[in-house]
């Protein structure tokens, strides 16, 4: 039942994090609380691995699509992997605890901002092109790959919020952009928990399955029915977040 439960919630995380991100928000706190045995490290282990080829998924499906600028976007995947292994290096010498605080204040405030910008990722205008383009998607990369392996929750948000505010592209192509660099991430981190052994396969393998499903389901919604769409799940998600990553800190 256990098992069954975990994939449940695999599938609605793969199709919550298709639209916006924000799928760890149901699975890692669904993972802890049906396995309250199992050690930390493997439950999230287990989770980037259901993550990962849900996120390669709905990247694949949104590539078939939508263009996406590979010149930017290819030294931003570098530059995540090289912030995720950075972040996941210095969680190992000091705590994060004191984002746990932090980050309610911080996604309150990427919320207040898009309310407030009503027409902000509408429409599909970058600001910058070449090696200006490039270089603020690589910043973007760098602190939001190290934010995800330092501490984690919401990255998929933070990278759609920036690239759409930052770079000025509307929420459909700015998601599909955070995919690619939330996979890289993804990637870097389950590395390193498959070396060192903290990943459940047994877990892992119909999660999988079930965020592939998800994910689907969430990009072909997108797709479907557009930026104004997925500006009001993501509004919704980071709401979810303010009021669970709250609770967390607080409570």
């Amino acid at each position: 039942m256990d098992f069954l439960l975990a994939t449940l919630a695999s599938l609605l995380a793969g199709f919550i994090d298709a639209l916006v991100g924000g799928g760890g928000l149901i699975l890692l706190p669904a993972l802890f609380a049906l396995f309250p045995e199992a050690a930390a490290a493997t439950l999230l282990g287990s989770s980037k691995g259901a993550a990962f080829f849900g996120t390669a998924t709905a990247a694949r499906q949104y590539h078939k699509i939508l263009p996406l600028p590979w010149k930017a976007l290819l030294p931003a995947v570098f530059a995540s992997m090289l912030g995720a292994f950075s972040g996941a290096w210095v969680v190992t010498l000091i705590s994060p605890d004191f984002l746990r605080r932090l980050l309610p204040f911080l996604m309150l405030a990427v919320l207040i901002y898009t309310l407030l910008r009503g027409q902000m990722g509408q429409t599909h205008v970058p600001r910058y092109q070449g090696r200006q383009e490039q270089f603020i998607a690589c910043i973007i990369g760098l602190t939001i790959g190290f934010y995800d392996g330092f501490f984690g929750p919401g990255t998929g948000s933070f990278f759609v919020f920036l690239f759409v505010r930052a770079l000025g592209y509307d929420f459909l192509h700015a998601t599909v952009c955070a995919k690619l660099l939330n996979l890289s991430t993804n990637f870097a981190a389950l590395c390193l928990f498959g070396i060192t052994g903290h990943i459940w396969w047994a877990l892992v393998l119909p999660m999988a399955l079930a965020n592939i499903t998800g994910a689907l389901l969430g990009s072909t919604m997108a797709l479907r029915y557009g930026s104004g769409f997925v500006r009001w799940i993501f509004i919704a998600v980071v709401s979810l977040l303010i009021v669970k990553t709250g609770a967390d800190a607080f409570f």
